[in-house]
């Protein structure tokens, strides 16, 4: 995996996890400058999504295994949409906190994905 783009992926979601955890504290809903956010962090788990594809069809192999590496994987492209899907059903200051959560979820795998390849 790249190094730097696991980097750039958890620190946009911590930055994400503490905007739209300033929306909640502000009693404020998710707004449309939260979903440009969640588009710049899902690209960038889309990118990792696609270099850990390309990586493991060129031969190379996480070090703790290929099954846990690809559900690491697809869960972190899924975790902060999935967080902006159920924002825009929960229209109060509760969808800032299910984006806030998302992306700390994010973080966290994040760094397990760092731990699998073998970093």
């Amino acid at each position: 995996m790249l190094d730097a783009l696991t980097l750039a992926a958890g620190l946009a979601a911590l930055a994400l996890a503490a905007w739209c955890g300033f929306a909640f504290a502000r009693d404020e809903p998710t707004k449309d400058w939260h979903f440009i956010g969640m588009a710049v962090v899902a690209v960038l788990a889309l990118v990792q999504l696609a270099v850990g594809v390309v990586r493991l069809s060129g031969g190379e192999k996480p070090a703790q295994g290929t099954a846990i590496f690809v559900a690491y994987l697809l869960g972190a492209a899924a975790a902060v949409p999935a967080a902006g899907f159920m924002s825009l059903a929960e229209r109060t200051r509760w969808g800032s906190a299910t984006v806030a959560a998302g992306a700390v979820i994010l973080a966290v795998l994040e760094v397990r994905l760092y731990d699998i390849w073998g970093g």
